[in-house]
């Protein structure tokens, strides 16, 4: 059975681009499309119905158009016009999918301020992992990054990373990063062996979280990066030229799910390309 995808679709230019990132990875893999509009829900005002009507029909013609450009490529896609807050509307669309793809306005250092909190808040709600996919050209860019800690989140993230690697054939870098504790300002410098020992424990932690790699996917080629830093910087920096990049959060619940860790926060706050946050 084919795995559905959701695609959150809206007017804007990121949303064209998610749509076209969601195209190539369904004609690669055999995927199914979904792709969902929501419009707003009533709230009373007399005329609504009306203004209502009309901003569903044009919806459901934007979705056509854009079914339309799925279909040429031989994707399987469906059309759904949701009604209420798009946030609810995608989380709920999320149960039953492999995989959320939704678009981004950020357009890169300078470009304005970071990313805002509604696809945050839907990418920290999700019950699938979310792809979020900036309004950024990256045409002519290799590689996934994927962000490791050791924790189990982060084993799934490298799962999906290298999954992904391996079906483009292309390297797969993880990055783990440690970070010293903070001294009192008459402490000038730390012990040497404090910060060898801390990159050597890192180390460690990568080799440990890469193990049975190799076994899975004979052909993958793995970079390592262990460096002192914080991890979401570190990652972003990666990034910037590649095709991927893929980090964990945290599970949800009726707190959490509008809570997502600071590193996956900071990653999607800025977007340096294409980013999945798996969970």
């Amino acid at each position: 059975m084919q795995e559905k995808v959701i695609v959150g679709v809206t007017n804007a230019d990121g949303a064209h681009r998610a749509v076209d990132w969601a195209i190539d990875r369904a004609a690669r893999r055999g995927e199914r499309l979904e792709l969902v509009a929501v419009v707003g829900g009533a709230v009373g005002v007399v005329g609504e119905g009306q203004v209502i009507d009309d901003a569903l029909r044009e919806t459901q013609r934007m979705l056509e158009a854009q079914a339309e450009r799925v279909r040429a490529r031989g994707v399987a896609v469906e059309t759904r016009v949701g009604r209420g807050k798009p946030v609810d509307e995608l989380i709920e669309a999320s149960n039953d999918a492999a995989l959320l793809v939704i678009g981004s306005d950020y357009r890169g250092p300078g470009s304005g301020p970071a990313r805002g909190a509604h696809g945050i808040r839907v990418t920290a709600g999700a019950h699938c992992p979310v792809a979020v996919v900036p309004d950024l050209d990256l045409t002519g860019r290799s590689g996934v990054v994927v962000g490791v800690d050791g924790s189990e989140i982060s084993e799934a993230a490298i799962a999906f990373a290298a999954a992904e690697a391996d079906a483009r054939g292309e390297v797969l870098t993880a990055v783990c990063t440690w970070s010293p504790f903070a001294i009192p300002l008459e402490v000038r410098s730390f012990p040497d062996d404090y910060l060898e020992n801390m990159q050597s424990l890192t180390e460690e932690t990568l080799s440990i979280s890469l193990a049975g790699l190799r076994e899975q996917y004979p052909d993958l080629v793995v970079h390592r990066v262990v460096e002192s830093g914080i991890a979401q910087t570190v990652i972003n920096r990666l990034a910037a030229d590649a095709r991927l990049s893929v980090v964990g959060t945290h599970g949800r619940g009726a707190i959490a799910r509008f809570l997502l860790g600071s590193t996956s926060q900071e990653v999607l706050a800025r977007l340096a390309t294409t980013t999945v946050v798996v969970r």
